[in-house]
Formats: C-alpha cells, structure tokens, sequence
C-alpha cells in the first residue's frame, strides 16, 4: 500500500501535466486565430496589368495588428482579375491594387478615367541611354525653330510617368535597357501636345527624381545662350589700328645764303690825310 501511492501520485501528476500542456496548446492557438487573419497574397511576382490564375496565389495568415485597407481573404475573390500595379511576392492584394470586374487585362485596364498612354519613338540618347524605367518620371523635351527660325530646346511637358518600355511593364528591373520606344501616361491635352511638339520638332525626355514634384519655368535654350553662358552682353573687341604706307617724299635741300664779297678797298696818302677809295 505504501509503494501504490508514491505510484498514483506520479501518474496523476503525469496526466496533470499532459493536461495542462494541452490546454495551453488550445489557448495559445485560439489566440493565435484571433490575433491573425486569412489574406490572399501573391504567391510570386505578378506585372501590371497581369490577369490573376490560381496558381498565382496562395493564403497567408496575416497580423491583424497590421491593419489593411479592403484585403481579399479568399482565393476566389482575386481569381480572373486584373492588377493595377505590380505585385512582389508575399505582397497581400488589396481591393485598390485590383481593376474592376470585367476588365480583359493589358495596359488598358491600368488607364484611370481621364488617363491616356501615348509611346514616344526614342534612340539610346533620347531614351535617357535606357534608365527611364516603368514607373520613373521624366520631362519631355523638344527642339525647334522660335520665331526668328533660330533653334530653341525647351521642355514643354514635366513629370510624366513611364508606363512600359519597349512593351514592358516591369517595374521590377533597376539596370539600363536601350529601347526604342516609351510609352507615357498622359491627360488628353498632353497627349495632343506630345503630338504636335513631335510632328515640329525633335523630342527628348529627361530623367527626374521621384520625389521631386516642383514646377519649373523655363525660357528655353538658345544658341547664343551656349556661347555667352554668362548673360553678359559681348564686348565689342578694340579696332585694330591700320598703318597705310604712303611713298616718302624727297627732302628738299636747305637754302644756301649767298653773302656778295666786298669790293676791293685801297688807301689814298694825300698830304696829311688819308682816304679810302
């Protein structure tokens, strides 16, 4: 009887034990449940425009400490719709990020109301030597005669998005692509003026910073502005003196004086006087 109940109390402590564990497991799961939320993310990186199968999605549990804005948690809420935006692995999909039901896909389906894309013909040069990338901003730039048929560059259009270059809407690349064409997000009266500057002139974009959102006004370059960079009038330069060599003259001699000799003289003793004669 004495060595049964050193026995039952190690048995009972054993499935206290167990018990408790298993209650603690229970508790820290349900905490865990109410603590995260099911969301749809993507399973690998999606492009702008892409239209969304199965297999690029996945549900993940997500912190809902880390409040979203409109997630989608369940797979056939994303399914067969198109994104607005590029997608990187593990990012959550969001009711903003996705294009209303319906829409086909493409460059199209990123177009707001009001939006327009127009592709501008660029070289190595004009294209920025291929760092204007999705996504970047660029100022576009044209040279044509002004008035007087004198050449002037001037930019004629700042901030523009890049949509796609060369057909790409991959926003995912940092590295230079030589292209030769970029397409532009526009308004209407951009796009018109895109047009025109191209059909009178050269066009050129010009890389600018993201978070640089100034306006700047500008007189355009000119050629004398090239060659008098510091704006001061020019200076016009001394005459140079000029030495006409004229056939020298003859001296002409100096005048003799020409003194008469005197006339002979002769002395004359009459007597006591004397005379000259």
């Amino acid at each position: 009887m004495i060595r049964i109940r050193p026995l039952g109390a190690l048995v009972l402590a054993l499935f206290l034990g167990f018990a408790a564990a298993a209650f603690a497991a229970s508790w820290l799961k349900q905490q865990g449940a109410d603590s995260t939320m099911q969301v749809v993310v993507a399973k690998r990186d999606v492009q702008m425009g892409t239209r969304l199968q199965p297999d690029m999605l996945e549900t993940q549990a997500w912190p809902r400490s880390a409040t979203l804005q409109s997630p989608l948690t369940q797979l056939d809420q994303a399914v067969d719709r198109v994104v607005l935006m590029p997608l990187l692995r593990g990012e959550p999909l969001l009711l903003s990020k996705l294009a209303p039901v319906g829409e086909k896909g493409g460059l199209s389906s990123v177009l707001q109301e009001g939006q327009r894309a127009v592709t501008v013909k660029v070289n190595e040069i004009v294209g920025v030597a291929g760092f204007a990338l999705p996504g970047n901003f660029v100022d576009v730039m044209v040279n044509t005669p002004d008035k007087q048929d004198q050449p002037v560059s001037k930019i004629v259009i700042e901030r523009i998005q890049v949509l796609a270059v060369a057909q790409d809407v991959s926003s995912n690349e940092n590295k230079p692509r030589v292209v030769n064409a970029v397409t532009l997000l526009v308004t209407p009266i951009q796009a018109e003026q895109i047009d025109l500057a191209r059909s009178v002139g050269n066009l050129s974009l010009v890389l600018r910073s993201q978070g640089d959102t100034a306006s700047v006004v500008t007189a355009g370059a000119r050629k004398l502005d090239l060659l008098n960079p510091n704006g001061k009038p020019d200076t016009p330069a001394p005459p140079v003196p000029i030495v006409v060599a004229r056939k020298r003259q003859a001296t002409p001699p100096e005048p003799v004086l020409l003194i008469a000799p005197e006339p002979a003289r002769l002395e004359v003793i009459r007597g006591m006087s004397l005379s000259q004669e």
